[in-house]
């Protein structure tokens, strides 16, 4: 049974930095990705990262300030949040699936439980 365990979450001020991290337990190397969702709003995509780490995908309003990377030999995925801003304020959910990097939620089969991060201004 595959398992996702995602840490890291926490409170910050505008501008600074958290790095999420997601243990994957139970599978093989899937492609992973970090969906969120704010109050009130849709779960949004985020970013996603294939297997070995060769490909990457990001949403627009994350690219240049986010950067996704995994630890193969941990099976291991990370989320680099730089420059957060208080519109990053959400529930992170690390997913697994068996496509390449894609935004659809559906391409993903298994979900964590999710942390959560505030951005205060």
């Amino acid at each position: 049974q595959v398992q996702l365990v995602e840490s890291g979450g926490g409170s910050v001020q505008a501008g600074g930095s958290l790095r999420l991290s997601c243990a994957v337990s139970g599978g093989a190397l899937y492609t992973m990705a970090w969906f969120r969702q704010a109050p009130g709003k849709e779960r949004e995509f985020v970013a996603a990262i294939n297997w070995n780490g060769g490909r990457t995908a990001y949403s627009d309003s994350v690219k240049g300030l986010f950067t996704i990377s995994r630890d193969i030999a941990k099976n291991t995925v990370f989320l680099q949040m730089n420059t957060l801003r208080p519109e990053d304020t959400a529930a992170y959910y690390c997913a697994a699936g068996r496509r390449s990097p894609t935004a659809d939620q559906d391409d993903y089969e298994y979900w964590g439980q999710g942390t959560q991060v505030t951005v205060s201004s």
